[in-house]
């Protein structure tokens, strides 16, 4: 129902919305519900909230800039207007091309405003989301991130700001609204305006954030900190007046902080501004070492937590039985990897090895099996389904596949391309004409290695013979 008017926030608010293939439009229609329930307290204008939404498709697209609809009304036409896009799921491009309108004059963008995304996915991507994301954070953009299906709890739980505990749901698409008031109360947090807070909040550092109140020329900031429990230890930094955000490091696990920030102004008075932040308790890397994606010659490495007192990792990884290890070496700031050049079909012993700046160091093992070579579409067969249609089926091919693509060269007519996701294992092909012999080819598609195809001849009987259709395998 109607929830009472939220004002005094300001923020630029961009929703990542999958419109490609992988999502069904009944999932579709429920996110935009969401969006709009999301967003609809907020007060909408140059001095308060401004929303945009950019698609995940093949190519990335703005759907409206955002300060094009700035009332409450407008902004909830134009979200029940927006229109699935299919196509790819390139989530990589779209976070990119999100980092340019996030900070573009064009996009109706403000420089000097907090910046919050939040990506709605059901947790399949086709491209790489780390680089990406992590630009976007670096830039002081907080990242809140909803799946709705089947995403690595891992690489969610790294692309999105920390904690993960308060910046990442895993939700079916039909339970939405149930956390609909806990996700605003957290963008609250960010776009309250005229508030000193923290974001990316760990054992050891957090960032500090405030509304912009000076600039280079008019004065700076002094920022003092220290445990509540010993004040004496009282801290103090300098910041310029350009700046609206500044990291805290080196500081002691599970611990409460007295935060102080006071403009030092030579134009206005502005009273400081204070809050408590407490550290989240020491964790110990790795904690998890997870295998995804394997295919007959690699597989897909991924540990969390990632920490920043972690310099680097080793991954030893070889095949049981045996006594031949190979070293890769990660730097700290990663939380996966690629091992390649492996042999089909075989078991291997992964050992993740954290270094810490201290030098200690910790370990954690998980096995991993490739795949048999070659995986592929197996038993194509087809149904007539009238005089111009057939209807082809197969089974799924082995490992990760992330879609598969239907390839049909008609004798007469344009050749056609279907892409489905990896739960489909059928589709029709229309228009192919009586007498005409054409060739369908059924291609897995993997995100690390080519997929082979399985392809079948199939002749459709003239239209003076019985109907049915006869096909040989090439």
């Amino acid at each position: 129902g109607p929830q009472p008017p939220i004002s005094n926030s300001e923020g630029d608010l961009l929703f990542l919305l999958d419109s490609s293939g992988s999502v069904s439009y009944y999932e579709f229609s429920r996110v935009k519900e969401f969006m709009w329930d999301l967003v609809q307290p907020f007060t909408f204008g140059p001095r308060d909230v401004q929303t945009s939404i950019i698609h995940i498709s093949t190519t990335p697209t703005m759907e409206f800039p955002f300060d094009r609809y700035l009332s409450s009304g407008t902004l909830q036409q134009a979200i029940r207007d927006t229109q699935q896009l299919m196509g790819d799921t390139n989530t990589g491009k779209a976070l990119s091309y999100a980092k340019e309108k996030f900070f573009s004059d064009e996009a109706g963008a403000r420089p000097d405003v907090p910046k919050v995304l939040v990506w709605v996915t059901d947790g399949f991507s086709t491209d790489d989301i780390s680089e990406p994301m992590q630009l976007l954070k670096d830039m002081g953009v907080t990242v809140f991130i909803v799946s709705t299906g089947r995403g690595n709890y891992l690489e969610l739980s790294a692309a999105a700001s920390q904690p993960p505990e308060k910046h990442l749901h895993f939700v079916d698409v039909d339970d939405l609204p149930i956390i609909t008031k806990e996700l605003r109360d957290a963008i609250l947090d960010v776009i309250q305006a005229n508030r000193l807070h923290a974001v990316d909040i760990t054992s050891s550092s957090f960032r500090l954030m405030w509304p912009k109140l000076l600039s280079q020329e008019t004065g700076y900031y002094t920022l003092e900190y220290a445990p509540i429990d010993d004040l004496v230890r009282k801290r103090t930094k300098q910041v310029s007046g350009a700046h609206t955000s500044f990291l805290l490091s080196n500081l002691a696990p599970e611990t409460t902080y007295e935060v102080a920030l006071i403009p030092e102004s030579n134009v206005h008075y502005f009273p400081p501004q204070t809050t408590r932040v407490t550290t989240l308790a020491e964790e110990i890397s790795p904690a998890q070492v997870l295998i995804s994606e394997s295919g007959p010659h690699s597989f897909h490495v991924s540990w969390a937590p990632t920490l920043d007192s972690v310099i680097g990792y080793q991954i030893l990884y070889g095949p049981l039985p045996g006594n031949s290890v190979k070293l890769l070496e990660v730097d700290g700031k990663h939380n996966s990897t690629v091992v390649e050049n492996l042999a089909p079909n075989t078991t291997y012993l992964v050992t993740v090895t954290a270094i810490y700046k201290s030098g200690k160091e910790k370990s954690l093992s998980a096995k991993a099996c490739t795949q048999e070579e070659g995986s592929k579409v197996r038993h194509l067969r087809f149904e007539d389904m009238g005089p111009s249609t057939l209807k082809a089926s197969w089974d799924s091919a082995d490992g990760k596949v992330l879609g598969y693509r239907v390839r049909c060269r008609r004798q007469t007519g344009p050749s056609s391309v279907i892409s489905v996701s990896p739960q489909i294992h059928s589709v029709l092909l229309t228009d192919l004409a009586s007498g005409t012999t054409n060739k369908v080819c059924v291609k897995p598609v993997y995100k690390n290695q080519p997929g082979k195809g399985l392809c079948r001849v199939v002749r459709m009987q003239p239209a003076t013979e019985a109907q049915g259709y006869k096909h040989r395998q090439r």
